[in-house]
């Protein structure tokens, strides 16, 4: 591999000049200027980026830790990430939590350590005090798609409210009044707030939302499994099983075939967080969608503005409902539905 030196001599240059045309420098002349990069071209020199970012204080990468490399969702997210970042001039590196808070923090302070410019996050928790650290430290930072209750760094998210409020009139329509739902884990933010959403919405309807029905999950697929289970060793099951992530409705999924019960006819299953899999299951899955795309992008251009001293503001997106035949839809739905809100009547009906 060509060194610096050996750029410098076959240019016949110094080679404090090969480092001034390589950072740019306007001191150089054009005669010099053309013979090394003509030198760098023919020797397939690559300069050392950790070195050039002792000097300019700048690494152009991107930390990015997100909650579970396996879910669709933040594999869909980190993509998009990167191909901003990359459009921007920016490398990322991508840690994985794996819904552990341990692992968050290390990989946390394994980034910073490395000098990246700026960090993204999905918290796996509210509490970590590295991570509390980092954001008050002036790191340049920001959450996307969950958050810290707290602290002042942006937040780009899907509001999932509107889309969990559009389920409920559809299931309600449907004819289900037995609703329970599979829970992320309380002490992240998207957790407890899709539990809370769900809870307002069946309110809506004067249903209530009996503990019974509200199953403990953490974001994985074994979890969605056990609390199915449970919803169905009840005396009164519910009709259906909301998961408030994508790999607990497959995990809900397994348990219902496992007993030999079918969705919809036994019981009904929808789903946050659409995935490309759920138009291939047997029914499709009804699902909200999140628009991962615009979040990943968004996100990084924050970033880049905190990190380049622009001002940067929270983003919130909405996500929407995707209507398919797991909650007992006629075969002909498959589409984004926005229920109309509950009439008078509806709300009083039990």
């Amino acid at each position: 591999m060509a060194s610096i030196k050996d750029v410098a001599a076959a240019a016949g240059v110094s080679v404090a000049t090969v480092s001034r045309v390589l950072n740019d420098h306007p001191s150089v002349s054009p005669d010099a200027r053309t013979r090394v990069m003509a030198a760098v071209d023919a020797l397939g020199y690559r300069p050392n980026a950790v070195a050039r970012s002792l000097r300019t204080d700048q690494t152009r990468t991107l930390g990015l830790v997100i909650s579970d490399v396996l879910n669709p969702y933040f594999t869909e997210l980190a993509r998009s990430v990167e191909e901003e970042a990359r459009a921007l001039g920016y490398s990322v590196i991508i840690g994985n939590a794996d819904e552990r808070p341990d692992l968050q923090d290390h990989h946390v302070r394994t980034l910073l350590d490395r000098r990246i410019d700026g960090l993204l996050v999905s918290p796996t928790d509210g509490g970590s005090p590295l991570m509390l650290d980092a954001a008050r430290s002036g790191t340049p930072m920001v959450f996307v798609d969950r958050w810290i209750q707290g602290v002042d760094v942006p937040v780009v998210r899907s509001d999932g409210r509107g889309a969990i409020r559009d389920l409920v009139a559809h299931l309600y329509r449907l004819g289900h009044r037995r609703l329970a739902i599979i829970a992320g884990p309380a002490a992240t933010t998207t957790g407890s707030e899709r539990v809370a959403a769900f809870r307002d919405a069946l309110a809506s309807y004067a249903i209530e939302l009996p503990d019974a029905y509200i199953g403990q999950g953490d974001f994985q697929a074994d979890s969605g499994r056990r609390v199915t289970d449970g919803f169905l060793d009840l005396p009164e099951p519910p009709e259906v099983v909301f998961a408030a992530d994508n790999l607990m409705a497959l995990g809900a999924l397994d348990s219902v075939r496992a007993r030999g019960l079918r969705v919809p006819e036994d019981i009904a299953l929808a789903a946050f967080d659409d995935i490309p899999w759920f138009v291939h299951t047997d029914p499709p899955v009804t699902a909200i969608a999140q628009p991962t795309k615009e979040l990943g992008r968004a996100a990084v251009r924050a970033l880049v503005d905190r990190i380049e001293g622009r001002a940067a503001d929270s983003l919130t997106l909405p996500a929407h409902l995707v209507v398919r035949h797991s909650c007992g839809e006629p075969r002909t739905a498959n589409k984004t539905h926005k229920p109309e809100p509950p009439t008078s009547t509806e709300r009083s009906t039990r």
